[in-house]
């Protein structure tokens, strides 16, 4: 209860800050449509005008876009460094090339399909789980053509079986995740990675299971891409915080790069 009222604090602030500047309220129940990315030019004659703002965003603004550890409240903090089943569990193989795929986009981190161009990481110690964001550099159509493909995996990868490192077998799920209607595009997954061989080594105990909420939303011109995950389980409530936030922070930064032209 106290990691629900610590989201439901940090959102409450979020929308008190984007009434004062003229933003819609955020909630969690009924989550905003990012606003265009590229706003509509009028024109006044038949000679083209220039739009008043890069479809690209500055190395600036897409660091201005990443979440922080305030957006999501306590217990996050900034990352210590990669968790440590990144390697242990992650970094695994299959046989499947769809599934080879997905693994590999989740330990790269290139879920979109390309290296993002700015990437945060956030811990929260309370229950051992990461989650690492990464604002896309895609363009909107590869986006979405990576999104379309993510979309097909509860189907072709539903369940199949890998092998981590120490050639350790992996009972690998994939599921749907619903994500709350915000952006333009979006996809989201929770990946199951078990290894049903630490219960039996130790009977009566339980296996070791690494649990990843993944999520890929487009937003107009921008997009963004997150894993959230930890050993047995994933803080969902912070999956869905931070895709509506990450859309308002998108929005937030086109808004303010208007403000300044």
């Amino acid at each position: 209860m106290a990691r629900t009222t610590h989201l439901a604090s940090a959102l409450v602030l979020g929308t008190v800050a984007a009434v004062t500047t003229g933003c819609a309220t955020l909630g969690l129940e009924h989550p905003p449509t990012a606003a265009p990315a590229t706003p509509t030019v009028e024109r006044t004659s038949a000679r083209p005008t220039a739009p008043a703002t890069s479809p690209v965003l500055s190395e600036a603004q897409a660091r201005a876009a990443l979440l922080t550890p305030s957006d999501l409240g306590a217990p996050w903090t900034p990352t210590q460094g990669a968790a440590t089943w990144r390697d242990g569990i992650l970094k695994a193989t299959t046989t499947s090339p769809d599934c080879q795929k997905l693994l590999d986009a989740l330990y790269s981190d290139e879920l979109l399909g390309a290296p993002a161009r700015a990437v945060v990481g956030l811990d929260d110690p309370d229950v051992g789980a990461q989650l690492r964001y990464q604002l896309s550099g895609a363009r909107p159509a590869d986006v979405d053509r990576q999104v379309a493909w993510l979309r097909t995996m509860p189907q072709k990868c539903a369940r199949f079986a890998a092998r981590a490192t120490g050639d350790t077998v992996l009972d690998a799920q994939v599921a749907e995740l619903p994500l709350p209607e915000a952006g333009d595009v979006r996809q989201g997954l929770r990946v199951t990675l078990t290894i049903w061989a630490t219960a039996e080594k130790n009977p009566g105990g339980d296996p070791t299971a690494l649990t990843l909420d993944v999520a890929a939303v487009r937003a107009g011109q921008d997009a963004f891409a997150f894993t959230n995950g930890g050993l047995n389980d994933a803080p969902n409530a912070a999956t869905q915080a931070a895709v509506q936030l990450g859309v308002r922070r998108l929005a937030d930064v086109r808004q303010q790069g208007k403000a300044q032209i």
